[in-house]
């Protein structure tokens, strides 16, 4: 049984992400926007981001390790009026299973924004770069390869030859975002949203292992934060469809936020501080309880991805986890410019 667990994982790592050609992805969606929609390229209250995300799925059984950093930047502000330009850089790595299956992809955004009115704007987004993918074909076992009360005798199964490649990645996208207030963002009277469709993998680039293009990508994305008023209590719903070829994949949920502290208003030295708690679900495979904790500038986010398809079995239970940490210059709850603005 050892050895055919063994095999069923080898299968899924190959179908997962060869087979369909299915990009990797987060669970933490919402805190890495560049990999959801070009067009979110400096849509955000401050003129400078910075993003880190690890994510560690079924360690100890076929493990699935994501890496990812992200920096974009809004450009222009004074210059252009009521618009500006967002340009960003993105990069990931990720390692699956014990055929160590690598993606390595390093993409350039560039994003136009345009203020409509007071309360909303539009942006549009495009990204390319180039990507590599390698595999160690000396971890595959095939059934040939197998004796019984022997095991697996290596160099007996396939001659199939894994090479490294690489390739070019081009997408485009386009999003809108609203603000019902003119107050400070730290104030819980307003309504934000935001919302956008994009595609990924336009030119749909060859896949060598698997012989077959990788499918273009449709996300459609929408997001909200609610201020209840009055209260030190808010609302941050999101959704996210993810198309790509046969697979489909849907993730909606929320977070309840608690403001712990306010920003001073006179001083500064007391900064807004914040805590995020609540679930996101995905559709048909898992259910991932989320903290975020934010102070200021920094946040930091905790996921747990906990497995509610049929596929728990064959993964002794073992979920997902999931690190992000976000850095935000200047400060975007003390910042009167960025009022108005319908970012989020």
């Amino acid at each position: 049984m050892k050895y055919i667990n063994k095999i069923f994982i080898v299968c899924l790592v190959l179908f997962a992400f060869s087979g369909f050609g299915q990009d990797v992805h987060f669970s933490q969606f919402y805190r890495v926007p560049l990999m959801v929609n070009p067009a979110l390229t400096g849509v955000f209250p401050g003129d400078h981001r910075g993003m880190l995300i690890f994510r560690d799925q079924w360690a100890g059984i076929a493990p699935f390790k994501t890496y990812g950093l992200a920096y974009d930047a809004a450009i222009l502000r004074k210059k252009l009026n009521r618009k500006y330009l967002g340009v960003g850089l993105m990069a990931f790595k990720d390692e699956a299973g014990d055929t160590r299956l690598n993606t390595t992809q390093v993409n350039i955004s560039v994003s136009s924004v345009i203020m409509i009115n007071q309360k909303q704007n539009i942006s549009a987004g495009i990204q390319g770069g180039f990507a590599q993918r390698s595999i160690d074909a000396e971890a595959l076992q095939w059934g040939a390869e197998y004796e019984e009360n022997i095991g697996y005798q290596a160099g007996t199964g396939s001659s199939i030859n894994y090479e490294n490649y690489s390739y070019g990645d081009f997408s485009a996208g386009l999003s809108w975002s609203y603000s019902s207030s003119e107050t400070n963002m730290s104030s819980n009277d307003q309504l934000r949203a935001n919302a956008g469709i994009a595609l990924y993998h336009l030119n749909q680039p060859a896949q060598l292992f698997d012989e077959e293009d990788l499918h273009m990508q449709i996300v459609v994305h929408a997001n909200a934060s609610i201020g209840i008023k009055g209260t030190n209590l808010g609302l941050t719903p999101s959704v996210l469809y993810l198309s790509q070829g046969p697979l489909k994949e849907i993730n909606f949920g929320g977070l309840l936020r608690y403001t712990l502290k306010e920003q001073s208003k006179h001083t500064g030295l007391l900064k807004e501080t914040a805590l995020y708690a609540g679930s996101y679900y995905r559709l048909g495979d898992a259910l991932i309880p989320t903290l975020i904790f934010e102070m200021a500038s920094y946040s930091v986010g905790f996921s747990y991805d906990l497995t509610t398809s049929s596929l728990k079995e064959a993964t002794g239970g073992k979920g997902g986890f999931e690190l992000s940490l976000r850095y935000i210059n200047p400060n975007p709850y003390n910042n009167s410019k960025y009022k108005h603005k319908g970012l989020l």
